[in-house]
C-alpha cells in the first residue's frame, strides 16, 4: 500500500487488504483442484450417458453407461476388477455384471464335461467380444440387480446384443428367467 505524503499509514486497512487478495488467491486455488478432482473422478468413472432417444418411451430400456475408452479384460484371476468370470458375468470397474438377456453354460459347478467345455468356450468368447470396442450396458425391465448384488445389464454394440451374438454362435441361449440344465 502506498503512503501519500500528509496521510497516516493504516494498518488495520492494509491488513484487511491483504487478507483479501489471501482469500481471493485461496478461493482460486480451490476452485482449480476442485475442477481437475471432479474432471479426474468423471473420467475415471466413466459419466454415465443418458440416451436423449429413450428418455420419452418408459418401454425401452434406458442407457445406464457409454463406454468411452475400451478397457482390456482377461479372465479374471484373485484380483477382480475388469475381467470376465464366465460367459455370462464380468467385472467392469470394481462392479459385477451378469449380463440379463442370456444364460451360458457353468464353469466353477458345471454337471458334466460337455456344460464345463461349453461354458469355457462362452468365456473365452466373452472375452474377445468385450475387447472388440467400445459398448453400452443397459438396463432391462424394472431389477437394477440379481439375488447375488450383480448389475443386471444387457450389453450392446451398434445396437446389438452381445448375448444374442453368443446365443447365435450356440454359446448362450436365450434368459427364460430361470436355469435350464445344459447336460
Amino acid at each position: 500500500m502506498n503512503e501519500t505524503p500528509g496521510e497516516p499509514f493504516d494498518f488495520r486497512k492494509a491488513l484487511k487488504a491483504q487478507k483479501r487478495r489471501k482469500l481471493r488467491k485461496e478461493i482460486a486455488l480451490g476452485l482449480g483442484a476442485f475442477a481437475i478432482v471432479f474432471a479426474g473422478g468423471m473420467l475415471a468413472l466413466n459419466w454415465p450417458v443418458h440416451d436423449a432417444s429413450l428418455a420419452n418411451d418408459d418401454q425401452q430400456p434406458q442407457a445406464l453407461f457409454q463406454q468411452a475408452s475400451s478397457p482390456q479384460f482377461d479372465i479374471c484371476g484373485s484380483i477382480r476388477r475388469t475381467c470376465v468370470v464366465d460367459g455370462d458375468t464380468f467385472w467392469l470397474d470394481g462392479v459385477k455384471i451378469r449380463i440379463a438377456d442370456i444364460d451360458t453354460p457353468e464353469i466353477s459347478e458345471p454337471r458334466c464335461d460337455y456344460e464345463y467345455q461349453l461354458g469355457m468356450r462362452a468365456t473365452h468368447r466373452l472375452v474377445e467380444l468385450l475387447n472388440g470396442g467400445p459398448f453400452e450396458l443397459r438396463t432391462i425391465g424394472s431389477r437394477d440387480e440379481d439375488q447375488y448384488g450383480r448389475k443386471l445389464r444387457v450389453v450392446t454394440r451398434g445396437g446389438r446384443s452381445l448375448g444374442d451374438q453368443l446365443v447365435s454362435e450356440g454359446l448362450a441361449r436365450t434368459w427364460t428367467g430361470r436355469r435350464e440344465p445344459w447336460c
